[in-house]
């Protein structure tokens, strides 16, 4: 039998596996897309993923987390929960196949009714696979989630492509999509060895549905939180100015979910399998934090380093604006793992209702601040999104210090010194190459000097996690 720890190295190797073959044919893939479609393709999309998340979620009832907390789950548990989200996915998409002409009166924009009846179908794929991804999450198997992940990922980008390079359009985007779902959903019944039976039994459902439905009602929230720019954009601006906004924070997003969707697949289960020892789920909830700081800082600080040179040379100089809006996105972008490590601990803790009061009071602030600036411009609501964002990790820090003991002053020990490091090379690079005027050489110059001198002041400083990281990986060498 596996240790917790070997559990969990193992689930951060396959939860690491699985985000940089994702985010890599992302990347790739995002590349193609980018120089095949125009600012507006993306502005359509963006327009309405809200609400698509939004079915998402309610489909999910955060069921998904609920029997995650179980201590042994049994099949009953697994089968109401997987009837429950049938029922809801295909009521989701009854209504908002009704709802499509008044979300398309709301963005001025008639197309939209046909696309959100089209794309909103995901809902009822997504609905078929949740209780089987509830079965690979709670034992742990991120193996075969990763499997489900790359392999669904790989077969919907070339779709995409091909239909972006068919001259379809948006409509590339949104077949994408929904492939991607369905593929998904498909591989999870292949890798999960549970089944569902015909005994309808919505009482596993109604024990779980207190905590589930502040999961729930916070899940939504957080798609609204971080599509309010999107929204809002949408109402007030052109879909060219939303298009740039929304590939600005699609590239930001590839890299901080490198890292936040790794640890999003062990955090919850490790911190819940330790729950009885205080002691030993600080420590491992400091080392978690350490670990995403260590990586979190370099990787997004350096991605707004050269985000311009990146943009030009990939996607084209059309999306130059986008650039300069994803330079300001990086800096919350690598605070968000730091607060997802934080949120999985009050999940755990089955503080489902502070975890929803937080997000509310988050979603409350960013939508009024929006409102408020909008008529100064995009820059400036990005500024305070990137602001308000940062500022939130000491919010939920302090909720999870009262939970665990995990002081203000252990938490900038174990963060603060990994964001000066990075900051400090960043500004190191992009001093000693300031003079280099050949774009690729310049991107070329800045990756390979940043990565080689945050690798040696780790080395010089001894730094503990990028000891065991390194003996890690030689490690699974050798066994290979």
């Amino acid at each position: 039998m596996e240790t917790l720890k070997e559990k969990t190295t193992r689930g951060l190797f396959w939860g690491g596996m699985n985000n940089v073959v994702q985010q890599g044919l992302g990347l790739l893939f995002g590349i193609i897309l980018g120089r095949l479609l125009n600012p507006e393709d993306y502005g359509m999309i963006a327009m309405i993923l809200v609400f698509q998340l939004i079915a998402t979620a309610l489909q999910e009832s955060g069921f998904k987390s609920a029997i995650g907390n179980l201590k042994e789950p049994q099949h009953n548990d697994y089968n109401s929960v997987f009837w429950f989200n049938i029922i809801v996915g295909v009521t989701c998409y009854v209504i908002l196949f009704f709802v499509a002409p008044l979300i398309a009166a709301y963005y001025h924009t008639p197309e939209l009714v046909l696309l959100c009846r089209v794309a909103f179908l995901t809902i009822i794929f997504a609905a078929l696979g949740t209780a089987q991804s509830a079965y690979l999450f709670r034992n742990m198997m991120v193996k075969e989630q990763a499997k489900c992940n790359m392999t669904a990922t790989l077969l919907s980008s070339m779709i995409g492509v091909t239909l972006a390079f068919l001259k379809c359009g948006y409509w590339a985007l949104a077949i994408q999509s929904m492939t991607y779902i369905g593929l998904n959903s498909l591989l999870l019944w292949y890798f999960s060895p549970w089944r569902p039976t015909l005994h309808l039994d919505f009482g596993p459902v109604r024990q779980m549905f207190k905590f589930s439905s502040k999961l729930l009602a916070t899940t939504i929230l957080e798609r609204i939180n971080t599509n309010v720019m999107n929204i809002l954009l949408g109402r007030h601006f052109t879909k060219h100015e939303v298009g740039n906004y929304n590939q600005a924070y699609q590239w930001n997003s590839k890299v901080f979910y490198l890292l936040q969707g790794t640890l999003a697949q062990v955090a919850q289960p490790v911190f819940t399998n330790v729950a009885d020892e205080q002691e030993r789920q600080l420590r491992i909830l400091r080392k978690l934090m350490r670990f995403t700081a260590f990586l979190a800082f370099p990787m997004l600080f350096g991605f707004g380093l050269v985000a311009q040179e990146f943009i030009v040379l990939t996607i084209g100089e059309k999306w130059l604006e986008s650039a300069r809006l994803l330079q300001l996105l990086c800096i919350s972008g690598a605070f968000i793992p730091i607060s997802s490590v934080l949120t999985n601990m009050l999940i755990s803790k089955g503080k489902s209702g502070t975890y929803f009061w937080v997000t509310f009071a988050l979603c409350a602030t960013l939508i009024a601040t929006m409102q408020v600036l909008y008529p100064y411009g995009i820059r400036t609501m990005v500024v305070a999104y990137v602001i308000i964002y940062v500022l939130w990790t000491l919010v939920w820090h302090f909720f999870v210090g009262r939970l665990t003991g995990y002081s203000l002053w252990a938490l900038l020990l174990d963060i603060v010194p990994f964001a000066m490091i990075a900051f400090g090379v960043m500004a190191a690079t992009w001093w000693a190459t300031q003079s280099i005027t050949i774009l690729v050489l310049l991107l070329a110059a800045r990756i390979v000097m940043a990565g080689v001198l945050y690798y040696v002041v780790m080395r010089v400083l001894r730094v503990k996690i990028l000891e065991e990281c390194m003996t890690f990986m030689k490690e699974r060498i050798k066994k290979k």
